[in-house]
């Protein structure tokens, strides 16, 4: 079992854990040091068990913080996955707009007559 010396309010404590489980030891140790640092500056040096109670008292307090707020997070989800989609909204656009297929018609026509203005033999089977 491997041993980590950790340094919370500027004590060090030597502290086994699992195999592998070292960094998470120390990302821990850092949290509570930060919380003793808080601690530490508003009252002064005060006894090692009274720091480490007081600093792990207040990672607690913000730990219930983070599950209510992670209560309510997910009850907002449950809701909202729970409540039926909306409909989704039919938008209708015309393919070709009419004044497209007017101008289109009109083009057609012309080409018509000019094609039987230059065809002479169109004209006689028209």
């Amino acid at each position: 079992m491997p041993e980590v010396t950790i340094e919370i309010g500027g004590r060090a404590f030597e502290v086994a854990c699992q195999e592998g489980e070292e960094s998470y030891l120390q990302a821990a140790a850092r949290l509570l040091d930060e919380e003793a640092g808080v601690l530490t500056a508003q009252v002064g040096r005060v006894p090692e068990a009274r720091m480490l109670l007081m600093a792990g008292l207040m990672l607690a307090d913000k730990t219930a913080s983070l599950q209510d707020r992670l209560v309510t997070a997910e009850t907002e989800l449950a809701t909202l996955r729970a409540a039926p989609a909306p409909a989704p909204e039919r938008v209708e656009v015309p393919v070709v707009p009419d004044a497209v297929v007017d101008t289109l018609s009109e083009i057609a026509a012309r080409a018509e007559a000019l094609a039987d203005r230059l065809d002479p033999a169109a004209q006689a089977e028209g």
